[in-house]
């Protein structure tokens, strides 16, 4: 079976980026093969794993705009069982190209489906935004992961995200699901994380995960060393948080296969 997630927020800041690198590395150390496509413009996941976009002669823009064999895209990260479909800044022109594009929403999930097959687990992360990069997302995966900010507002244009995932799943892609809601930047010192960790728990029950994401100055420093946190810190708490919750991706993914 294809495990194919979509990490997804339409909202900026809220460790989505995070999350994509640190679930693949922990799955590919659990022994999943893992591919991880960066589909955000930013290309954070792309330098998350040590790579720099200035020197990518080709990234998954052209595996979707110009239908360029993904096996002449693909990397093989530092991490053992962890791929990279790497992005860099051409990706910035694809929304803008996409438009121009027939069957424009199934680009992606065309590129990919010579190599799924492959692969344990395949992780998309997306832009911060609803636009057509995140609609090819949604229609490439069959799970949605949602990160969502233990802050105030964090379920600002949550509707519409889930809005969004209706229709592709109404219209593209009927096996679309919602896999969890990951809880991220959380701070036990303080009671606004609680509140609105207990609220969301309340709206969305056990869609949410039991693990949550701390706050963590070395979770924000393993990017600039092009590392996720299990190489850069693996006694950290975000290490931690992040082996927990692959064992829960894990445990939901492989029950309802059954």
């Amino acid at each position: 079976m294809n495990r194919i997630i979509t990490i997804a927020n339409q909202k900026g800041g809220v460790g989505k980026t995070t999350t994509a690198v640190n679930l693949a590395a922990c799955l590919a150390a659990a022994g999943k093969k893992t591919l991880l496509i960066d589909l955000d413009p930013q290309a954070n996941a792309t330098s998350g794993l040590g790579l720099d976009k200035r020197l990518i002669a080709k990234s998954i823009y052209d595996g979707i705009i110009n239908s360029t064999p993904i096996d002449q895209i693909l990397v093989h990260t530092f991490v053992p069982l962890l791929d990279l479909l790497p992005a860099n800044d051409q990706l910035n022109g694809a929304q803008v190209e996409l438009v121009e594009i027939e069957n424009r929403e199934f680009l992606l999930q065309q590129a990919i489906n010579s190599i799924k097959n492959s692969y344990d687990y395949i992780l998309i992360d997306t832009p911060p935004s609803l636009g057509l990069l995140t609609v090819n997302a949604l229609v490439a995966g069959n799970k949605i992961l949602i990160p969502l900010q233990c802050e105030y507002y964090a379920l600002e244009g949550f509707a519409k995200l889930l809005e969004t995932i209706e229709l592709v799943k109404s219209s593209l892609n009927p096996e679309l699901a919602i896999l969890g809601i990951i809880l991220t930047m959380y701070d036990s010192r303080t009671n606004l994380s609680s509140q609105v960790a207990d609220e969301v728990r309340q709206h969305f029950g056990d869609r949410v995960f039991k693990t949550v994401i701390p706050r963590s100055i070395r979770l924000s420093e393993a990017p600039g060393f092009g590392k996720p946190i299990i190489f850069y810190d693996f006694r950290s708490s975000g290490a931690e948080a992040y082996i927990k919750l692959t064992q829960e991706v894990i445990e939901r993914e492989e029950t309802s296969a059954r």
